[in-house]
C-alpha cells in the first residue's frame, strides 16, 4: 500500500502543527517523509495558490473558475512531485487533497457533488490517501485562529478567512459528510482539546495504519 496521508480541516483547525508530529514520529521510525501542501507542491502549484488566495477584491473569482484553479494545481502537484516520492518509496503528507474540493467548492460553494467528485478523481489518477486525519474544529474557533495569524505576520487575510462563518459552517459539514461516507479512512480528531490529547490519539491512528501497510 502506498503510504499517502492526507490532513484536512477548515481554516485554523492546526493542520500544520499536526504535520511536523506526523513528520517527527514517521522519521523516528526511519521512514522517509515528503510534507507538501495544496494548492501547491510545485512551481505552478504556488503561483496559482498566491492568485487563489489573494487575488484582487474588485473581480470576485466564480465558483467554476475557483474551482478549475485549485484541480489545476493538484494535476500538478500529483504528477511532479506525489506520484514520483509514493514510487520512490516514500511516505507523503499533504496539507489538503481532494476532501478539501468536495467541502469548499461543493459544499460551501454549490457546485454539484458528483461533477466536482468526478473531476477530482480524473485529476487525482489513482493517486489517493489511503489515511486522513479530519481535525474538526468550531468555525468560529478556527477562523478567529486563522486570522489572528494572519495579522501576527502582517499579511492581511486570504480570500478564505474573509469569508463568512456561515460559508465555513458548511465547509465543516462538508467535512463531516466526508467521514459518514469515508469511515475507513477518514479519522476524526477534535482540535478542541489540548495539543498532547490531539498528538496522541493521532500517533495511535497513525500506528494502527502502519501496521496494516
Amino acid at each position: 500500500m502506498r503510504k499517502f496521508i492526507s490532513v484536512e480541516g477548515g481554516e485554523g483547525a492546526g493542520k500544520s502543527t499536526l504535520i511536523r508530529f506526523l513528520r517527527k514520529r514517521l522519521e523516528e521510525k526511519g521512514l522517509e517523509v515528503v510534507t507538501t501542501r495544496e494548492p501547491g507542491g510545485s512551481f505552478l502549484g504556488e503561483e496559482i495558490r498566491e492568485l487563489l488566495l489573494h487575488v484582487r477584491r474588485d473581480e470576485p473569482v466564480v465558483a467554476k473558475a475557483e474551482l478549475f484553479l485549485f484541480l489545476a494545481a493538484r494535476a500538478q502537484h500529483v504528477e511532479t512531485l506525489i506520484r514520483p516520492s509514493l514510487e520512490a518509496g516514500k511516505v507523503v503528507i499533504t496539507d489538503r487533497f481532494s476532501d478539501s474540493t468536495l467541502a469548499y467548492q461543493s459544499t460551501a460553494r454549490g457546485l454539484t457533488l458528483g461533477e466536482v467528485r468526478h473531476l477530482c478523481e480524473l485529476v487525482e489518477d489513482h493517486i489517493t490517501p489511503s489515511l486522513t486525519f479530519f481535525l474538526d474544529v468550531d468555525p468560529k474557533i478556527g477562523v478567529r485562529r486563522a486570522r489572528k495569524r494572519s495579522l501576527k505576520a502582517e499579511v492581511g487575510y486570504d480570500r478564505l478567512e474573509e469569508e463568512s462563518l456561515q460559508f465555513h459552517e458548511r465547509v465543516r459539514d462538508g467535512f463531516l459528510k466526508q467521514l459518514e461516507n469515508s469511515p475507513e479512512r477518514i479519522f476524526r480528531i477534535d482540535t478542541a482539546k489540548p495539543i498532547p490529547e490531539v498528538q496522541e490519539r493521532a500517533g495511535e491512528i497513525l500506528d494502527q495504519w502502519l501496521a496494516k501497510s
